[in-house]
């Protein structure tokens, strides 16, 4: 075997010896499965608008104020 070979048969024996695609890894979630969710996550990343190309809000919304408690005189009793 010469030598540009060899790195080459190392490569395919570890990923010979590698978990399949398939296979079920922590939590039941295969290697696969992993993989696309994760390749999902980046998509959705690459598509969000950044925070800089928002425009700043012109009014800001007023404040909200507590709501006033029920005086107890206008509170009918269950009958």
């Amino acid at each position: 075997m010469n030598r540009s070979a060899a790195p080459l048969l190392a490569l395919l024996l570890v990923t010979a010896c590698s978990q399949p695609d398939n296979a079920a890894g922590a939590g039941g979630v295969s290697a696969g499965e992993v993989r696309a969710l994760d390749d999902a996550a980046q998509m959705v990343q690459d598509q969000q608008i950044p925070p800089a190309a928002l425009p700043a809000p012109q009014n800001p919304p007023p404040a909200s104020k507590p709501a006033a408690p029920v005086p107890k005189a206008a509170v009918k009793p269950a009958g």
